[in-house]
């Protein structure tokens, strides 16, 4: 009979070992044993908590430091979000492995706390995320860190990440944590794959770290790593802990539920009783999709436990390591936006232009909401109507007093007495600034990439803070990530104190932005994308239109009467840093903005992301569909920037 073997083997097998381990080892837990993870052998526990503390001899020491050999391997530049490739190049010999090492040794010339120190390491499930996690836990161990924590599965959303490293065991414990994730990009074996690194303030390591980081990619000749260290099992919750053969050092390694963290910095920003009376109306119908990716988990969690929707509002909330794959309406691709995330579109009767659909035989859901892959992006949806996320960042701006953590009445859910400052990426569209103008809330324009939020989040002056990119990611200062789950709160937070009385006829998303609209008036916005163009061609481009800056004739912009044209740089008003060459900006007289800009996302070529901007104030019409309005805008663009000339593209990949 297997069970009653296994249960033989689990009281056995400890003492038939003892001669083999030394005395010094103690069994109050399953057996972490060496083997590779598709044969990892597992046995009943014996406690609740605590696997073994061991060390294997024979000249097996699990903590001996091992020295091998490499060369630098080209190409290993982290982008706006860490370095993404192929998955299969990230499997070639020594790939993962030298880029590991290279943080290393950044880490250690900027004077990180490796030893004894604390590290995260989990990702947001796709394939070669379990393999990945065991490689970086050789070799961190190899450089004396003596703790680890890791996401039950493996699994940690990149906001949770962040959530872990500011808030778990009291906050800042950990000195920083790899987040396994291609964010949006598709997952499995011929897809994308990625790592970054956050620093101790659960951030994206700044550029200074990163560009440290690729510098000594070039240069690396070998790797450390303690190639004897067990297998991980992390599908089990608890704590393990390794000694090296003499006892002298113990590494310890906790396996920890991924919801947990994340969702007790939540209540600290939240009203969830406030919201659940919502989620109680008879007339308000939710739901979710998490396209497979790792939001799974966390919405099950907040969404029908702890505020009551039924399991049936959630959609593709299983993760899978290929995202659902291209047998999926999604095609593997957990991007939430009007092209990607179909199911929940069509359920809400939103098409894939934007525009309402109609002829339904059950009305559209309420409210509807989606993430991507490592649920960092967010996309939000009323019955039949999208919230571009620009306007969906200035509406939450807006209404910031109605969320418990930036009302104005100090020490409620930790407010420190309302929002004290608001950013964007520089290529979202100016409906912030709008109010944040009116509102006299100190305004910042940043670069694409949430790193550029951190030192204004870190100053203290500027906290609470709300800030967001057009790309679905929108976040506060309660952690150092854009938080998906945060976004959806922050509206349901709103809806719900709009919607007190039971009695009244239900106020929605779409009835909140055409309120924004008459007050601030609109901006019509969209982004073309160019995927998978010839790098050299796109640069050519680019560095044309900076070229032509100060130089462009006066009747270059037809009806358009220019205020500047420029190629975009930022000086960090916290630490003086400067990034350069940020994208090129077409900034008119009427408001309206034209954006390019080469996105660091992608893994094949580079692409182009061409933004569209055109303002309509409040006494206009403001019910226009935006591709019809900014389309002169998209003329003007591909003349002014011989994009078709320089890459031959007709029409663009997606138009959101």
């Amino acid at each position: 009979n297997q069970p009653q073997l296994v249960t033989m083997m689990a009281k056995v097998l400890p003492l038939l070992l003892l001669p083999i381990i030394g005395s010094a080892a103690t069994f109050s837990g399953p057996l972490a044993l060496p083997l590779k993870q598709s044969a990892s052998l597992r046995l009943p526990a014996m406690s609740s908590n605590l696997r073994p503390s061991m060390h294997l001899r024979g000249g097996s020491d699990p903590l001996e430091v091992m020295t091998k050999e490499t060369k630098p391997i080209e190409g290993q530049k982290p982008g706006t979000s860490g370095l993404r490739q192929k998955t299969k190049t990230f499997m070639e010999p020594n790939y993962l492995d030298n880029f590991v090492q290279s943080a290393f040794d950044a880490l250690v010339e900027t004077k990180a706390p490796l030893e004894g120190g604390t590290l995260v390491i989990s990702g947001d499930g796709r394939y070669y995320n379990k393999d990945a996690i065991q490689v970086i836990a050789k070799i961190a161990v190899a450089h004396g860190v003596t703790r680890l924590w890791i996401g039950k599965d493996g699994l940690l959303s990149t906001p949770a990440a962040s959530a872990v490293v500011r808030s778990r065991e009291g906050g800042f414990k950990a000195m920083g944590a790899f987040i396994l994730s291609a964010s949006h990009n598709p997952g499995g074996p011929d897809e994308d794959f990625g790592i970054k690194y956050n620093c101790e303030n659960g951030g994206p390591a700044p550029e200074k770290v990163t560009d440290l980081i690729f510098e000594k990619t070039k240069g690396i000749s070998q790797i450390k790593s303690c190639d004897n260290f067990p297998t991980i099992d992390i599908e089990t919750i608890g704590t393990t802990k390794v000694s090296s053969a003499d006892g002298s050092k113990t590494v310890t390694i906790d396996v920890f539920d991924s919801t947990e963290d994340q969702v007790t910095v939540l209540k600290q920003c939240f009203d969830f009783d406030a919201i659940k009376k919502l989620f109680d109306r008879k007339d308000f119908t939710f739901c979710y999709d998490s396209l497979h990716g790792v939001q799974g988990p966390y919405a099950k969690k907040v969404f029908c436990e702890m505020l009551g929707a039924p399991e049936s509002a959630l959609m593709n909330c299983e993760p899978k390591e290929d995202f659902g794959g291209p047998g999926t309406p999604s095609h593997g691709h957990a991007d939430p936006n009007l092209a990607n995330a179909r199911e929940l579109c069509d359920r809400m009767g939103v098409a894939k232009d934007g525009s309402p659909i109609t002829g339904q035989a059950e009305e559209p859901p309420s409210f509807g909401a989606a993430a991507d892959g490592d649920a960092d992006r967010n996309m939000i949806l009323g019955t039949r109507f999208f919230c571009s996320p620009s306007d969906s960042l200035a509406a939450i701006v807006d209404n910031s007093e109605l969320i418990p953590y930036f009302k104005k009445e100090k020490g409620l859910f930790g407010s420190k007495g309302g929002i004290k400052g608001a950013a964007r990426s520089m290529p979202t569209s100016c409906a912030l600034d709008r109010v944040c103008k009116a509102k006299n809330i100190p305004f910042f324009e940043t670069p694409t990439g949430w790193k550029f939020f951190g030192n204004l989040m870190d100053t203290p002056k500027y906290c609470p803070f709300i800030c967001g990119e057009e790309s679905f990611g929108t976040g506060s200062n309660h952690i150092r990530e854009k938080d998906g789950m945060w976004a959806v709160l922050a509206w349901l937070q709103i809806l719900a104190a709009k919607n007190t009385d039971a009695s009244k006829p239900l106020v929605g998303v779409q009835q909140v932005m055409e309120e924004h609209w008459k007050t601030y008036g609109r901006n019509y916005y969209a982004r073309y994308d160019y995927e998978g163009v010839d790098k050299n061609s796109a640069m050519k481009m680019m560095d044309r239109m900076a070229d032509m800056a100060d130089k462009w004739p006066a009747d270059a912009f037809g009806d358009f009467k220019i205020d500047k044209a420029d190629m975009f740089a930022y000086n960090d008003p916290i630490d003086g840093s400067v990034s350069k060459n940020q994208g090129i900006r077409f900034i008119f007289t009427d408001g309206s903005r034209i954006v390019f800009r080469v996105s660091g996302t992608g893994v094949v070529g580079a692409t182009i992301r061409l933004y569209l901007e055109k303002y309509a104030d409040s006494s206009s019409d403001l019910n226009q569909h935006p591709m019809e309005v900014v389309k002169p805008l998209g003329e003007l663009a591909l003349k002014l920037s011989e994009l078709k000339e320089f890459t031959g593209r007709d029409e663009p990949n997606v138009i959101t």
